[in-house]
């Protein structure tokens, strides 16, 4: 039987380095919700003022469409965010890595792939 599975929670070293892959995590996310939040404030100053009025409402609605594209990319980046500062809170009080469905320890390979979850792959496979 793997060794992880007979464990009930990570040591803290092991949380130490979960702590750490979690935090340069979400400074690489805030600092890409940052362009993604510049991007949405930057005006659509395309020159767009000489030309044909059909011409004009193609601009505005491709600009919309992207608009919403982007809005749509920061609202997930932020839910990742506060899924990975969840993960942060975990791992203060010592759950971090424990399976809500089955309570076994969530193999280390995952919660290096995705630091964020809350589910095993046994768990996650029998929810699809």
């Amino acid at each position: 039987m793997n060794e992880e599975l007979k464990k009930t929670r990570y040591s803290e070293q092991e949380l130490e380095e979960f702590k750490d892959l979690i935090l340069k995590k979400i400074a690489v996310a805030k600092e890409e919700l940052f362009t993604l939040a510049s991007a949405l404030n930057v005006s659509n100053t395309n020159g767009t003022d000489d030309t044909g009025v059909a011409h004009q409402t193609l601009e505005d609605g491709a600009a919309t469409l992207e608009r919403e594209s982007v809005n749509q990319l920061a609202a997930r980046q932020r839910k990742f965010i506060d899924q990975l500062e969840l993960a942060l809170m975990r791992i203060g009080n010592k759950t971090y890595g424990i399976c809500r469905e089955t309570g076994n320890l969530i193999a280390k390979e995952r919660l290096m792939a995705v630091p964020h979850t809350t589910l095993s792959m046994a768990a996650k496979l029998r929810q699809n």
